[in-house]
């Protein structure tokens, strides 16, 4: 399945805001997350409910959120680094929120996200990440994460590898290109 991203803006010479560059890196990265939800469901990968399946998005979008840190790192100054994940964060918290009630009903969904945002962020802050992307230690990471939020169940036995070796990296591309493509 091919995800299409719109990831160029419709007026290229207006200057973009920090927070307008977040809520389009927001929305991209919930819809990479989603996709490489459902294609686990397509490698034959189970999930039990729905809210597992949003588990393992937001598992993901903590994942993303990590990487625009790291590809913020060098072309912007801190501050500016920090308002853009900071804003970006937010407008993931919302989608989060919002599709979650959509699908399960009312509820706070937000703040477990962010909880798990901030842990996953000391997390990942130990493994490394160069020009060529996300260290294969980062991408197991988020493949035992994903793993543990789906179970070790048979059918979702070899996940971590799926998610190691295939869709965490597919992931990345995506979201990186779309990065590098807003800041043109």
């Amino acid at each position: 399945m091919a995800l299409r991203i719109k990831s160029h803006w419709q007026n290229e010479e207006r200057e973009r805001t920090l927070p307008e560059i977040a809520s389009a890196l927001a929305f991209i990265a919930w819809r990479i997350a989603m996709e490489q939800a459902i294609n686990l469901h397509c490698e034959r990968f189970v999930y039990t409910s729905d809210a597992q399946r949003l588990l393992v998005i937001q598992e993901y979008l903590a994942f993303l959120i990590q990487i625009a840190d790291r590809l913020s790192h060098a072309p912007l100054e801190d501050a500016d680094r920090r308002i853009l994940i900071t804003e970006f964060a937010k407008k993931v918290f919302g989608h989060v929120q919002d599709n979650s009630q959509d699908l399960l009903g009312a509820g706070d969904y937000g703040t477990p996200f962010i909880a798990r945002l901030n842990e996953r962020s000391g997390e990942y802050a130990e493994f490394r990440f160069n020009e060529d992307g996300p260290s294969y230690a980062m991408l197991r990471h988020l493949g035992f994460e994903i793993q543990r939020l789906m179970g070790g169940e048979q059918e979702n036995r070899w996940v971590i590898d799926q998610v190691m070796d295939r869709d965490g990296w597919d992931a990345y591309k995506k979201f990186a290109r779309a990065f590098s493509d807003l800041f043109e």
